[in-house]
């Protein structure tokens, strides 16, 4: 029997991170705090805190989806995120075989090229494959510099985004800009969105773009459409990234939402 719970379901396949600062803990936190019951599968077992990265250790992509088909079978999963992957080959691959056991799975793609620590995932992505993984995917979350390593032929992380943004919608983050406000920018079905708040004095925070993209995932769990899940995963991590001056941030629930 499936357990009686008021909250949505949302899946994150992610890398797991010893500190909890970035990762599935730091998704499943993000989706706690903000209403949404988190399920996690893990891609990969790092060695790492907030400010050191060691090693990863894959996990293969048949046990990956063993951990997600128990999943799937028992949970009513209607969003999933997918972060840290051992390749894009891989990627595309899990990325089909959860279309396949159910095309109307809302995926988001959270780009980890490199760790906060300084080390290297991924380098110049193929551009076929990287075209055909967006056009599976509900949301792609780069940062600017992940932008720029998806696309290197690109001059800019804002022409990166749009060229991105033919294949799928695209929010790029802001917090490797310059200037007083920090602007993350949806670009979707031809519009794009803006959402700007003041750049914190002392916002560092380990694993910032897990949790942006867990707090989109969970308000579109929560059913928003995608502006207004962007506009509120912003608002959320702008939060986390104020709650102290560490590099390992606090959850909490900004918008007030009520967790059943």
């Amino acid at each position: 029997m499936l357990p009686n719970l008021m909250r949505p379901y949302a899946l994150t396949i992610a890398g797991f991170d010893p500190s909890a600062g970035a990762g599935v803990l730091a998704d499943v936190k993000t989706l706690e705090a903000s209403g949404v019951y988190g399920l996690a599968a893990c891609t990969a077992i790092t060695v790492q805190n907030d400010v050191s990265f060691e090693r990863v250790n894959w996990v293969p992509l048949t046990s990956i989806q063993d951990q997600i088909l128990l999943l799937l079978v028992r949970f009513p999963v209607q969003v999933v995120k997918i972060s840290l992957i051992e390749n894009l080959p891989t990627l595309l691959d899990l990325i089909r075989w959860l279309k396949a056991y159910n095309p109307a799975l809302q995926i988001v793609w959270d780009p980890v090229l490199r760790a906060t620590a300084g080390y290297q995932f991924h380098t110049r992505p193929d551009y076929g494959l990287l075209q055909a993984i967006c056009r599976e995917l509900t949301l792609l979350t780069p940062n600017q510099p992940e932008a720029l390593g998806l696309l290197p032929s690109a001059l800019t992380a804002d022409e990166a985004a749009a060229t991105l943004a033919t294949w799928c919608p695209v929010l790029l983050k802001g917090g490797h800009a310059q200037g007083l406000r920090a602007t993350d920018v949806l670009l979707a079905e031809g519009r794009r969105y803006e959402f700007s708040g003041p750049r914190l004095r002392h916002g560092a925070k380990h694993g910032s773009g897990c949790v942006l993209s867990a707090a989109v995932l969970a308000r579109l769990a929560l059913g928003d459409d995608l502006p207004t899940a962007c506009q509120a995963g912003k608002a959320y991590t702008a939060t986390f990234l104020g709650s102290n001056d560490s590099l390992l941030g606090y959850h909490s629930n900004p918008l007030g939402v009520h967790a059943n």
